[in-house]
């Protein structure tokens, strides 16, 4: 009875009208920061920090909690409508919602991922809810060994994610987790692969990562392919696929709920991030959604649904640490303890005490915002569609622009804008070679992680932190996820003997180019890595052998049995039969196209962009933005000046107040910036 009168006493102190009002606002924040690439919560919930000074603490909690349970509502837009995802919690949502807006199901995509987001952040709440009180015992009894099996077994889910190549995926895991180990080793300090930087001391940020290897490979085919994502005599009826899409998570709510348990679970363990949390969930509707391995990868609002509703339950999970052990799950957790401190309440017993009514009213803040975020989303949400049918010389300058800003939020340095640009080279060589994407990615997430606790596990535990119960669970299901694919071959080809009977005299061609260039490029970084402290370079050493024995492998069978599966493939579809296994990736729309043209093509897009650094390191980053809009505006497309000037106004006035007054982002310094400092300093004085 006390719980239901705090649940009660709650939602009354949340209902004041002022209250309200604040949740509101930090609603509104929440979705249109998730909007813009790269920005996301973190900031904008330090930004509203100062605001909350002379608010009472249920005042303070909602408008807080409305902006961190909506940012990933806002998350979805650009991922399903362009493929460019602004943000990693984002990118497993693209795999599906991207092919789903190409057939014209744009509109069936943002209502299935907003249906989702609202059913699974309801359900983290109500988790949260009925957690609070016995979940204590629960999370005491998780140690390192556990978080490092947890990590192991999320690193397993690239055997799903890396479709019909599995060799191909774990190759990419693993370098994936050889970026991860870029910077000093927390253990002996040792620099790792920092090349003489300064910036990549403290390791590569995530958000040009993703937006690199994710972002802009989508848009380079944008332009490669000069048309729309969609004709707009393609799209579907707005509302009616909004409706069948909200229709969609009604018909697979069970999977809505399983995945929303996993995301909430996962998020209510402090040291797993966020970020891995859309792939587990996506890899479990994968394995257990019946025909997912032949329609998961190509337009499945299944897919979609999984991604999302596992997305939005995580702040109900990651709430709970943060309240009961003052231990945050996350980044925005960690600030959003701050705000705790500072209006007096201590995270521990006191929170499902004393404070209880105060706790409970922060579970009524994320279910009322994820209704509050949804239905804005849904109200806006046929204006957002049809930015699939616009030409592409209206979406690439603003979204590029935005795209820029984004990666500089990731270490603020120069460093972020060089990675992205590089990782957008390699990814967009990833996705034409057809290595997937996932991998390398969910390989960086919990690559830190995994040597974290695998140091601390030994140091306490000795050898006997494999013997703990949780450990031998999650081992046992890693090594059945990463063997299954193997012994699947084995068994379609009729046992080992009839897998090596599909060998051939060797065959070259150039699509042998990319693996070759990876055993190079992991052999170089491992032959630097010889030189470290032997506790700096053990895992580095065991991750780059693996992923140099994979590669290699991977590359002996596209040379000596490269047109087998090809074969195969193409008898079962004469035969009318469907081949469960595809390509874990957005497919290529110019593939059709000559090879030349896209290597062209393909080279403008990213002169384009290193124009754009060159003109952010002459003038600085607000004056660029205006002049790269107009400029790719008329050259590319010729778009009249009664376009052009107006959106290259909006953009200086985005990119001015938002982020330069309002958030305060210091940009990188310029040459003109520099020389005038200089000029005004010492040129009145003389």
């Amino acid at each position: 009875m006390e719980i239901w009168d705090a649940l009660g006493q709650g939602l009354f102190l949340l209902l004041e009208p002022h209250r309200m009002l604040l949740l509101w606002g930090g609603v509104l924040c929440g979705l249109s920061l998730g909007i813009l690439p790269g920005i996301g919560g973190v900031a904008g919930t330090a930004l509203l920090l100062p605001f909350t000074y002379n608010m009472d603490p249920p005042a303070a909690m909602a408008l807080l909690l409305g902006l961190a349970a909506t940012t990933t509502h806002g998350d979805p837009i650009s991922a399903i409508v362009l493929g460019a995802p602004g943000h990693a919690a984002s990118a497993a949502t693209a795999l599906d919602g991207y092919p789903m807006t190409k057939r014209g199901q744009g509109a069936r995509a943002l209502g299935a991922a907003y249906m989702s987001a609202l059913m699974g952040g309801i359900f983290g709440a109500v988790l949260m809810a009925i957690a609070l009180p016995i979940v204590r015992p629960l999370i005491l009894f998780i140690g390192s060994p556990e978080l490092l099996a947890l990590a192991v077994f999320g690193l397993s889910m690239v055997a799903v994610l890396s479709g019909n190549t599995p060799l191909r995926g774990l190759t990419m895991a693993c370098f994936g987790i050889m970026l991860a180990m870029i910077g000093s080793d927390p253990q002996t300090g040792t620099l790792r692969w920092t090349l003489d930087t300064l910036y990549l001391w403290e390791g590569l940020p995530l958000v040009p990562l993703t937006l690199g290897v994710f972002a802009l490979p989508e848009l380079c085919d944008l332009l490669v392919a000069r048309t729309a994502v969609v004709h707009s005599s393609k799209m579907q009826n707005n509302w009616r696929g909004l409706w069948q899409g909200s229709v969609d998570c009604i018909d697979h709510w069970w999977l809505v709920m399983r995945c929303s348990w996993i995301g909430s679970v996962i998020g209510a363990i402090p040291g797993i991030s966020a970020s891995v949390i859309d792939w587990i969930s996506y890899a479990h509707a994968l394995k257990t959604e019946k025909g997912a391995r032949g329609t998961f990868g190509q337009g499945d609002v299944r897919g979609v649904i999984a991604a999302e509703s596992a997305t939005c339950s995580r702040e109900g999970g990651a709430l709970i640490p943060t309240i009961v052990f003052g231990v945050p799950g996350s980044a925005g957790m960690a600030i959003l303890l701050g705000a705790f401190l500072m209006h007096g309440l201590v995270p521990g017993p006191e929170m499902l005490t004393k404070h209880l009514p105060v706790t409970y009213s922060m579970v009524w803040s994320i279910a009322i915002a994820n209704i509050l975020g949804s239905g804005l989303c849904y109200l806006f949400s046929s204006q957002f569609a049809k930015l699939a049918s616009l030409r592409y010389t209206l979406i690439l300058p603003v979204v590029l622009s935005l795209v820029y800003i984004g990666a500089f939020e990731g270490h603020r340095n120069w460093g972020d804008l060089f990675s992205l640009l590089f990782f957008g080279v390699f990814a967009w060589g990833m996705k034409h070679f057809k290595w997937p994407r996932p991998p390398l990615v969910l390989g960086f997430i919990l690559g830190g992680i995994l040597e974290r606790y695998m140091f601390i596990s030994i140091q306490r535990f000795g050898g006997d932190w494999m013997l703990r119960p949780i450990v031998i669970v999650l081992f046992s299901m890693a090594a059945l996820s990463l063997l299954r694919p193997f012994m699947a071959d084995v068994r379609a080809h009729g046992g080992w003997r009839g897998l090596l009977s599909d060998y051939h005299a060797p065959r070259l061609n150039w699509t042998h180019i990319f693996p070759a260039f990876m055993i190079v490029f992991i052999g170089v970084m491992m032959s630097e890595a010889v030189t470290w402290n032997i506790s700096a370079k053990i895992i580095p050493m065991i991750v780059g052998t693996g992923a140099l024995f994979f590669c290699t492998l991977s590359l002996v069978n596209e040379i000596f049995k490269g047109d087998t599966h090809k074969a195969r493939a193409e008898a079962k579809a004469a035969r009318g039969e469907m081949d469960e296994k595809m390509h874990m990736d957005i497919m290529s729309n110019i593939s059709h196209m000559p090879t030349s043209t896209i290597i062209k093509r393909g080279a403008i897009f990213f002169g384009w962009m290193i124009g754009f650094l060159t003109s952010m390191a002459l003038i600085g980053l607000i004056p660029t933005v205006p002049i790269f809009v107009v400029t790719f505006m008329r050259v590319e497309g010729r778009e009249p000046w009664k376009i052009t000037i107006p959106m290259a106004l909006a953009m200086f006035a985005l990119v001015y107040g938002l982020f330069d007054q309002l958030l305060t982002i210091p940009w990188p310094g310029s040459y003109l910036g520099e020389h005038w400092m200089w000029w005004k300093t010492y040129i009145p004085s003389a």
